[in-house]
């Protein structure tokens, strides 16, 4: 888990499915399209004009319309679905860095019982089933 690993709009693709799966597993959102499903190569947040040419990091660094919609609208669904918040990552890499936002997600998303990543779209550890605390 990196820096290069958080995506613009704060999600960290380490705890996402499709970057934990096995086959066609997705690089991440800062990566080549390769393998990413379709949603993730068309993006709206990913491919926000704004977030290249002010050669942002994260969407809440220098973007007047930040939050904007969509980026409210992906909070509120992940918050729900999920139990995570991009606005709040955003807010704590402001706080705290980026570096101690890593580390905070390193211990955040560890399985209790056998150490691997867990997942953010899952209920259980892909590794091993231990059912995932809520967040």
């Amino acid at each position: 888990m990196n820096s290069k690993s958080i995506a613009p709009c704060g999600m960290n693709c380490n705890t996402c499915i499709g970057y934990l799966r096995d086959k066609n597993k997705c690089p991440g959102c800062r990566e080549r399209d390769t393998n990413k499903p379709n949603s993730c190569r068309k993006c709206t947040i990913k491919n926000c004009s704004i977030l290249k040419e002010l050669k942002q990091k994260f969407c809440s660094d220098k973007c007047k319309k930040f939050p904007c919609k969509r980026l409210i609208q992906l909070d509120k669904r992940y918050k729900t679905k999920y139990g995570m918040s991009m606005l709040k990552n955003l807010e704590d890499i402001k706080e705290i860095g980026i570096r101690k936002f890593v580390e905070n997600e390193k211990i955040r998303w560890k399985c209790p019982k056998c150490g691997e990543i867990l997942c953010v779209h899952r209920d259980l550890c892909l590794k091993c089933g231990e059912v995932k605390q809520k967040q």
